[in-house]
């Protein structure tokens, strides 16, 4: 079978049958051009924008772009363009359909692709049967990145400014215990600075203030000099730690007030460089191609077909 197979010559066989194989052809042709028309493949439009990431940090070992992309591919944000379009109704998908989440989700990664271009881009691509829309999307798919961004940001921001709040509050009740211990000393003692008290009680007892002894109070430089034996390591144990504290609390102040600068921000997170638009001319299908692919597949296949059947005449024949 095989050796008389190869015997047909397939240049004599294709001018045989030329006018057949013109006809399916042309056939083919016209019921391409028909069956991609508009009445049967609804032409969609095509808007893209590509787009960087911007101040942002990566998490884990994934690089900026790469975090950009899966935000950009979460199902949050899917589940917002389809509420905020009502693309339930635009793909004519009944709600109330056993698998509607799954058909819903399926017809939207039909129509929304999101990709990572060769230069550490990312390429949002929407399709839709209006240009409108779907440059409308496109736009909708970014204000939601910003937006998801901008909330993880802030409760992440929140946390720090929450955290130092509660160490300045600790840190504001510490200083006012001492505070107030310190006023106990000034007001029960009469102690105010250890300093400038110890040279004053040291002058007086030793009878120098005017260096003869003049005016020296022995009573009142007596109880000081007592007070300040009795109290005056604690007065300058509080005065020291009231100034080490008091350093700590304005740093703690300034970090304070950089968390909720950061919390408070209103950055954008994404460099458009290229911006969506409604295109002017269909992107799908595209009917010259689906028109081309049918009429070399029909010819492909009539000319086989016609192939198999002159060879099993020649079997036969030799039969």
């Amino acid at each position: 079978m095989e050796s008389q197979f190869y015997q047909i010559n397939l240049l004599q066989l294709f001018l045989r049958y030329k006018y057949h194989l013109g006809v399916i052809v042309v056939i083919a042709v016209i019921l391409s051009a028909i069956f991609s028309g508009p009445a049967f493949i609804t032409p969609k439009f095509e808007s893209f924008a590509v787009v960087y990431p911007a101040n942002i940090a990566p998490y884990s070992d994934e690089n900026e772009t790469e975090q950009m992309l899966q935000i950009l591919q979460s199902r949050d944000i899917a589940d917002s363009v389809i509420k905020n379009f009502n693309l339930a109704k635009h793909y004519e998908i009944d709600s109330t359909y056993e698998y509607f989440q799954s058909t819903m989700m399926w017809e939207y990664s039909q129509n929304v692709s999101i990709s990572k271009t060769p230069y550490e881009g990312v390429r949002i691509e929407v399709r839709d049967k209006d240009a409108k829309i779907a440059s409308q999307i496109v736009w909708e798919i970014v204000r939601l990145y910003n937006k998801k961004i901008r909330n993880l940001h802030e409760d992440k921001f929140w946390e720090v400014v929450e955290m130092y709040k509660r160490a300045l509050t600790k840190k504001q009740f510490y200083l006012d215990s001492i505070n107030q211990r310190l006023t106990e000393l000034g007001q029960t003692y009469g102690l105010t600075d250890f300093s400038s008290q110890a040279e004053e009680a040291t002058k007086g007892y030793l009878k120098t203030v005017d260096g003869s002894g003049a005016g020296v109070r022995d009573k009142e430089v007596s109880e000081l000099k007592k007070n300040l034996e009795n109290k005056g390591a604690e007065l300058l144990a509080l005065q020291n730690i009231l100034e080490n504290e008091t350093q700590k609390y304005v740093d703690l102040k300034d970090e304070y007030e950089r968390a909720y600068m950061d919390f408070d921000r209103n950055f954008t997170y994404v460099n458009m460089i290229t911006k969506p638009y409604p295109a002017d001319k269909k992107a799908y299908p595209i009917r010259w191609l689906i028109v081309v692919i049918a009429a070399i597949a029909s010819f492909f296949i009539a000319y086989i077909a016609i192939l198999v059947i002159e060879n099993r005449k020649l079997v036969e024949k030799g039969k």
